[in-house]
């Protein structure tokens, strides 16, 4: 079967790398590296995303660093949307506010320039996967801060075995991803 005959589900699956064991010993990790190898399957993503949020009203598209960007900025550009970056501590150079937050494996800090998100404005939080929701509950905590909305999450992968969704719906119920693992 050519790729081109199959779902976008089934086009991810069919590129998606599994990388046992890292980034330490148990973890079946899900390389999406392998997706930017394909533009014929990159284009199909950007197709189905922004057929899937056209009509959804939102104000700007907010990327969570750093994979999040991949597909979080060409889609706002599709879309004619601005797109708002969140980042690590210490890489955004102007006003910013910052958020803690709990890791699997630690904690971490993300940042989002103060002026990136006017007040009323819905915003979709993309990113590449979806594990535990740690980050993209940041990520919609900085976007509230900042008096904008939560419209939605959207992400490429889910691994719903970890629930990382019940993190997620109390900023919104729109939670979307293509693949599920």
């Amino acid at each position: 079967m050519y790729l081109c005959d199959m779902t976008i589900h089934e086009q991810l699956k069919a590129v998606i790398r599994d990388v046992p064991d890292f980034p330490q010993p148990g973890i079946l990790f899900k390389d999406i590296s392998t997706i930017m190898l394909s533009p014929e399957v990159s284009n199909s993503v950007l197709d189905h995303l922004a057929a899937q949020y056209q009509d959804a009203g939102l104000d700007a598209i907010a990327g969570i660093e750093s994979r999040g960007f991949l597909f979080g900025y060409p889609l706002a550009m599709r879309l004619g949307l601005p797109f708002v970056l969140i980042r690590k501590e210490g890489k955004l150079p102007y006003d910013k506010i910052k958020h803690a937050y709990e890791l699997e494996y630690g904690s971490a800090v993300i940042e989002m320039h103060t002026d990136a998100i006017k007040a009323g404005q819905r915003v979709l939080i993309h990113d590449d996967l979806l594990a535990t929701g740690g980050s993209a509950a940041a990520a919609a905590t900085l976007i509230e801060k900042s008096g904008g909305v939560v419209a939605g999450f959207d992400f490429l992968v889910a691994l719903d075995f970890l629930n990382g969704s019940q993190h997620l719906v109390k900023y919104s119920e729109q939670i979307n991803a293509i693949a599920h693992y």
